[in-house]
């Protein structure tokens, strides 16, 4: 059996192995290895996101490999720089760690962390270790934002609603792995991998932030209703959503059929909602941002979103505080 982190390694050793192979860029002036890293300046709005993963809340470790785990929890964060329309940069790493876990299993979580920050052009600058009574990743992500930048409070009257992918799958991958819902071959396979492996779409982000007026825009990471809640929010409008435009994957379709209750509310989507000025064909918005794109509604005034069609149940978005239903 292999021993523990805590025996065989300490603080400053683990940080050493963990960093000693990370790539850096002409961005980073100073890495890994000193009190603080050092960067060049941001040739835009520099942007900056925080975010956590606990063990037990977020992830299970007998539910996927750690290298599918450090992916995951880098990709959180690089969504909330998509949803601006930002470039991501640089992150440090904020590690509390389980004695009992080996060297061996951090070695792979940073190796997927890696090949992560590696394909979205990400420096891994720094961090710290600490002791815990779970395993939690903490990713302090900076980005970059050289043209417009999209933010919650943009929504106008009048705009369209749309939605980047399709959305529940990970939710239900998630009670899938949980045992509360049964499926089974290349349903069960896709939605495992949904949950386990999602993608941030920097890029589609970055091409949609392009347009002028700059939309309204958040990632879905609490489930839709609940983000288009907080966008409408910080607009000060409401929202129409059709029940029948709701993308839903032929994984989920399979295996939960049309009920739209984890569509709307299960979250962990990492998909981005963004509202447009003018109104643009589904055909056309796919081609430009290189992902596929639903309308799903409209801004209206008022407040508040009202879900038209049969069908609509009642929603509830995750809440980090509560526990997940």
């Amino acid at each position: 059996m292999a021993e523990s982190v805590s025996r065989s390694l300490g603080e400053f050793e683990l940080i050493a192995r963990l960093t000693a192979r990370l790539r850096r860029r002409s961005g980073t002036i100073l890495g890994p290895g000193d009190d603080c890293a050092i960067l060049k300046p941001a040739r835009g709005r520099e942007l900056i996101t925080i975010d956590s993963m606990v063990e037990g809340v977020h992830f299970r470790l007998d539910w996927g490999t750690p290298e599918s785990l450090g992916a995951r929890a880098l990709t959180v964060n690089l969504s909330d720089i998509a949803a601006m329309g930002g470039r991501p940069t640089a992150c440090v790493v904020n590690l509390a760690i389980r004695p009992d876990l080996d060297a061996r299993f951090f070695d792979r979580l940073y190796a997927g962390m890696a090949r992560a920050a590696d394909a979205a052009g990400v420096d891994i600058v720094g961090g710290n270790v600490t002791r815990a009574a779970a395993l939690s990743i903490t990713i302090a992500l900076l980005g970059e934002a050289r043209g417009g930048v999209m933010t919650r409070g943009a929504a106008r009257p009048g705009d369209h609603l749309y939605v980047t992918g399709t959305l529940g799958d990970a939710a239900l991958g998630w009670r899938v792995l949980d045992g509360q819902v049964k499926a089974r071959g290349a349903a069960r396979r896709f939605l495992i991998d949904r949950y386990l492996n999602p993608i941030a779409r920097v890029a589609a982000g970055m091409r949609l932030a392009r347009i002028r007026p700059a939309p309204a825009a958040i990632d879905i990471s609490d489930g839709l209703w609940q983000d288009l809640g907080h966008l409408l929010e910080r607009s000060g409008v409401g929202a129409e959503i059709d029940a029948r435009s709701i993308p839903l994957s032929p994984a989920y379709r399979t295996v939960a059929g049309g009920d739209l209750k984890l569509a709307l509310g299960g979250g962990e989507d990492y998909e981005l909602l963004f509202a447009l000025r003018k109104e643009r064909s589904e055909a056309d918005l796919t081609q430009r941002l290189g992902v596929p794109v639903s309308r799903i509604g409209r801004i209206v005034r008022g407040r508040g979103a009202r879900l038209r069609g049969d069908g609509a149940p009642a929603i509830a978005g995750w809440d980090q505080l509560k526990e997940r239903p």
